[in-house]
């Protein structure tokens, strides 16, 4: 039959589309539901298999048209040829079949629109149709079609019982799942109540416990409170007993100090009625001093170092009223440094009247000189000439024979009359010195470390440090009194207080040059300033210094000690400034190392000047000192060794300074020591001894060859002081 025939190519068809491509797994289950997603899906067909689904419900004769389709020749709409399969016809090609017109995309929307004018045609004709149908006159039953095979249907069954039964299965797990779940969260919230409740339990049970700890520290803290409150009332019954206690003790101390003041008043009223009439009495002996004026028959003595020593004892007992004027009653220390001032300032008038006597008596016969000198003058005026020639002559003579051997008279003279005054100094306090008195030995000792020990610290750290020392000095030789090693010391404490300080103090200057300066030769300016100021404000100071020094080291006098008879080698050694002691001589180096610190000590000096101090007056010793000097040293014979080293020494420490001042006569000098005093000193040097020859000759050469002598180092400058 025609429909049979077309049934089998119908599931063709449908088995080779890709909704008919399905394959099934029996594993399907233990890998899941997603697996099986696609098998929920409702199957479909094309909409060409729909087309030919009902053509096929037709009737006979729409049947038998579509069929006849197969067997006709030509159809004009389509276009097909009479000897096409029949399976061409089929909307559903096989698997192997090529593609045909009928399934070509230019003929499907032709075939769509025969289709649809089909249906609509079979939609008029059913009513008709209905109405006509009855077992007479439709005779042909409709023709069933079986699209599947018996064993397709079999699977087909299968496939939908098993899922049926896997959905079903899967509805109950689900309900399983949302059970347990259920339960799950039943088991949760009634733990979590239980958890609340607990938590709540705890928190009440905590509160009520740090109530009961809070009434307990309450508790305490009102015991301990009480007690607290005892035990102060027995603090304060005692305080109250050692308050009336002390309030009667400080009472008794307060008469007792009010009688002692009221005592102390009265002294201190008669102590100042004594000290205003020293002061007073000190001013009137002052006027006394005051330099008279110049009358027709000559000068008034020179008073002015009566008078600067005046000026400074008036300035003692004034800063001592000064003190008292500030509400203050003097103590006996004051009265005895007043008492001590006015005794000098009445040595002081004593002295001055005597020298005033022995001055006019002085200018008595300096007018009796002057009128023979008047008388002679035309005698004078007339041998100055011959004078004049016998000197040039005797240069000319000293010139040949040789230099001189030692100083010149007035040197010499000045050079004794400082070693008497040091003398004489030293005697002066020699009962301090041998004394056996316990509390003068105590004063000597501090009284010498009051004058020694800020020798020592002079250094050049800064110039507010050697300021400090400076005044401490000053203070110390003016009589007041200065702290050494924590006590209270004064040169008022004792009659020859003022000389003991002075002659040791210019020892220890002398003697750091020898060692400090030795050693370290940029010491040698801060310790010369100090010096020099000290020299400006005390004489008597600079003279016992230069008498220390020439005592040390004679040649800065310069002086060459000939050797008397009688004196024995090693004590000529000393005076000629060697150590000697019981293991002998010592070395020619340390002899020369100390004299050159001492050399260079003085010559620093020479040029310095304390820069605090009055500039008004004359320099105390200044670099006329150093030119008399070099000039001396150079017309006397040189000596081996000693006279190349202090000449090197002296000329680069001080020859900056002679430069600058002296200029043109300097280097004129210069060129002297080159050209004709140093080979007298070659002349005397032996080979071992050449060292200090060498270095002198290359100081000479350099600053001859350059015009310049450097600035010695170590040298203070401006910005030291500001430090």
């Amino acid at each position: 039959m025609p429909a049979e025939s077309l049934r089998w190519d119908t599931l063709e068809a449908l088995k080779n589309s890709p909704k008919g491509r399905l394959k099934y797994n029996p594993d399907w289950l233990e890998k899941g539901e997603d697996i099986l997603s696609g098998c929920n899906e409702a199957p479909s067909l094309s909409p060409l298999s729909g087309l030919i689904l009902k053509r096929l419900n037709m009737s006979p004769r729409a049947l038998q048209k579509t069929c006849s389709l197969g067997s006709a020749s030509t159809d004009p709409g389509t276009g097909l040829s009479e000897e096409a399969p029949v399976s061409s016809t089929s909307p559903f090609p096989s698997a192997n079949a090529q593609p045909t017109p009928l399934s070509s995309p230019q003929l499907v929307p032709r075939l769509k629109k025969d289709t649809e004018q089909q249906i609509v045609g079979d939609e008029d004709s059913a009513p008709d149709a209905s109405n006509n149908l009855s077992p007479v006159t439709n005779p042909i039953p409709s023709p069933t079609i079986s699209l599947l095979s018996p064993r397709a249907t079999q699977m087909e069954g299968f496939i939908r019982i098993f899922e049926e039964k896997h959905r079903a299965k899967a509805k109950m797990e689900l309900s399983l799942r949302q059970e347990l779940q259920e339960k799950l969260v039943a088991s949760v919230a009634s733990r979590e109540s239980e958890q609340l409740k607990r938590f709540e339990e705890l928190m009440e049970l905590k509160q009520r416990q740090e109530y009961q700890s809070m009434t307990d520290m309450m508790d305490r803290e009102t015991q301990e409170s009480i007690g607290r409150q005892e035990k102060l009332k027995e603090e304060h019954k005692n305080r109250i007993k050692i308050l009336n206690l002390r309030l009667r003790e400080a009472e008794q101390q307060r008469l007792r100090e009010a009688e002692f003041e009221r005592q102390r008043q009265v002294e201190g009223r008669e102590r100042l009625r004594a000290l205003n009439a020293v002061q007073e009495e000190i001013l009137q002996l002052n006027q006394l001093l005051e330099p008279a004026a110049p009358t027709q028959s000559g000068p008034s003595p020179d008073l002015t170092s009566y008078s600067t020593r005046a000026n400074q004892l008036c300035s003692q007992v004034s800063e001592v009223v000064r003190m008292t004027a500030e509400g203050e009653f003097p103590s006996v220390e004051d009265m005895t440094v007043a008492e001590r001032a006015l005794h000098e300032m009445r040595s002081l008038i004593r002295v001055m009247q005597e020298a005033a006597a022995q001055a006019q008596e002085k200018r008595k016969k300096e007018q009796e000189e002057e009128e023979e000198r008047r008388k002679m003058a035309m005698l004078q005026a007339q041998q100055e000439e011959q004078k004049k020639s016998a000197a040039l002559s005797a240069k000319e003579k000293a010139r040949k024979k040789g230099l001189q051997t030692k100083a010149e008279q007035s040197t010499l003279k000045w050079y004794q009359e400082l070693q008497d005054s040091a003398n004489q100094c030293a005697q002066s306090f020699e009962g301090l010195n041998n004394t056996k008195d316990i509390q003068t030995k105590k004063l000597r000792m501090e009284l010498q470390k009051a004058a020694t020990i800020p020798v020592s610290q002079i250094s050049s750290i800064s110039g507010s440090k050697l300021r400090e020392i400076f005044d401490k000095i000053d203070k110390l030789l003016s009589g007041r009194s200065v702290v050494s090693g924590g006590k209270s010391v004064s040169t008022s404490q004792h009659p020859n207080g003022l000389d003991f300080v002075s002659y040791k103090l210019a020892e220890k200057f002398v003697k750091q040059g020898e060692e400090e300066v030795a050693s370290h030769h940029e010491a040698a300016f801060p310790i010369a300033v100090v010096a020099s100021g000290v020299w400006e404000l005390h004489p008597k100071v600079g003279d016992f210094i230069l008498a220390h020094l020439h005592k040390k080291c004679p040649y800065a006098v310069p002086h060459y000690p000939p050797m008397k008879d009688g004196t024995s080698v090693e004590e000529y050694q000393k005076i000629l400034g060697y150590r000697v002691e019981d293991g002998g001589v010592e070395a020619q180096d340390s002899f020369l190392k100390r004299m050159s610190g001492m050399i260079r000590l003085y010559a620093a000096m020479i040029q310095l000047r304390w820069p605090y101090g009055s500039k008004q007056g004359p320099d105390p010793h200044g670099l006329n000192n150093g030119w008399r000097w070099l000039a001396q040293m150079l017309n006397m014979e040189p000596l081996a060794d000693v006279t190349a080293t202090l000449l090197f020494d002296f000329l680069e420490v001080c020859g900056n300074a002679l430069m600058k001042q002296y200029q043109v006569q300097f280097w004129k000098l210069i060129l002297l020591i080159q050209e004709e005093y140093l080979p007298r000193i070659e002349a005397v040097t032996s080979q071992g001894q050449a060292g200090s020859v060498t270095r002198l000759k290359q100081f000479l050469e350099s600053s001859l060859r350059s015009r310049q002598i450097p600035p010695p180092k170590g040298q203070l400058s401006s910005h030291f002081w500001r430090s």
